[in-house]
């Protein structure tokens, strides 16, 4: 989703255009106001009277027509535009001979706004010049004319900056808001784990080792679960304080998951630097993907790991030779509420802009990810 098209940025023009809504009633009814003081300077007072009722119809509609943010389309801002011009050049026609005043007067700015609202600085620019050249095209030129299409030309871009401005201020807020929660979230279950599950896995791991035999077994694998889990609660702890921040060598990381039996990593010979969170994550990543391996291939069934470092992204594949995934399986896993692979391994990699795809048939599984880099990374 892009900074324009989020939903903060969507709040944010929808309170500019009410706001405009309001502006737009103020120069309506200056606008008529002046259309009547100025009764003398007028020359033909019927088209003048056609130029405010159409003013007053305009005025309306658009006050309707920008309120849903479905209906501000690019013909509803071009009519916009093209009616304020219409406007200023029909004052000639309209005034007596000799007035220099226009017709809509400061009426025309509503269109300025709007297309400095909807299209930021470059559309404020677009309609300050078309603005400002129908200005200067009504009349003979003088100093004060020119002011007036120069403060056009400039405040149309000013306004669409500081418009844009505020909208991507509001995405950046709201993102920083849903990490900000997510952190805390992941910190409660965290605790929650500690409080339950490790306990839980410890008491297995105890009475399965008393027991012998199969419940040895399954001790030694809760306690396996036990010091991953733990390992994850450390990691979740660091994210308040902070420590583990900065770029982190992904080689180095992921070369310790050789200590794993059957499992063969192969990277560049140079570090890869990737921010700390980035790394942790891939590592979590990888780590799901033997998980699944031992889980459902074999305890010591082999898997390859390959990293590919690029100056924009950096590529994983996790490979094995098992008998490959059932179609249909990941799906049915996901409606069951099994979600190892959908937050485990596609979810992380999702929060790093990355994708995940996995190839599986009798060959085996490869899991083919793929996360992008900062720029100026080290290759």
């Amino acid at each position: 989703m892009s900074t324009w098209s989020s939903p903060a940025a969507i709040a944010v023009e929808d309170q500019l255009f009410r706001a405009l809504a309001v502006l737009r009633i103020v120069v309506l009814a200056n606008a008529v106001v002046l259309a009547v003081y100025r009764a003398d300077d007028v020359g033909r007072p019927a088209a003048m009277a056609a130029c405010v009722v159409t003013m007053i119809g305009w005025t309306g509609f658009a006050t309707w027509a920008y309120a849903e943010p479905h209906r501000r389309g690019r013909a509803l801002l071009a009519a916009d535009l093209a009616i304020a011009v219409a406007m200023l050049l029909a004052s000639p026609y309209v005034m007596a001979d000799g007035a220099t005043a226009s017709v809509p007067g400061f009426w025309i700015i509503g269109a300025l706004i709007a297309w400095a609202i909807h299209y930021r600085w470059v559309g404020g620019l677009v309609a300050g010049l078309v603005l400002a050249a129908a200005d200067l095209a009504r009349q003979d030129l003088d100093w004060s004319d020119y002011g007036n299409a120069f403060l056009l030309v400039v405040g149309g871009p000013v306004i669409g900056f500081v418009c844009g401005s505020l909208q991507q201020l509001a995405t950046e807020r709201d993102a920083a808001e849903r990490a900000a929660a997510v952190a805390a979230e992941r910190a409660r279950l965290a605790r929650a784990v500690h409080d339950g599950v490790l306990q839980v896995l410890a008491l297995v791991q105890r009475r399965g080792g008393e027991l012998g035999g199969a419940a040895a077994d399954l001790g030694r694998l809760a306690g396996e679960q036990e010091r991953q889990l733990r390992a994850l609660i450390r990691a979740q702890d660091d994210l308040g304080d902070g420590a583990r921040t900065g770029a982190v060598d992904v080689v180095a990381e992921l070369v310790r998951l050789e200590s794993r039996r059957s499992v063969t990593v192969s990277t560049p010979g140079t570090p890869v630097e990737v921010p700390a969170a980035t790394a942790r994550e891939l590592v979590a990543v990888v780590g799901a993907c033997l998980d699944n391996v031992r889980t459902h291939v074999g305890e010591d069934a082999p898997a390859w790991v390959l990293l590919q470092a690029f100056p924009d992204r950096v590529e994983l594949s996790v490979r094995d030779d098992g008998p490959g995934i059932p179609a249909g399986r990941l799906e049915e896993a996901a409606v069951e509420g099994r979600l190892g692979v959908a937050e485990s391994i596609r979810g992380r990699v999702a929060d790093l802009g990355g994708t995940a795809e996995v190839v599986s048939g009798p060959f085996g599984t490869e899991w083919e990810i793929v996360v992008p880099r900062p720029v100026g990374s080290t290759p």
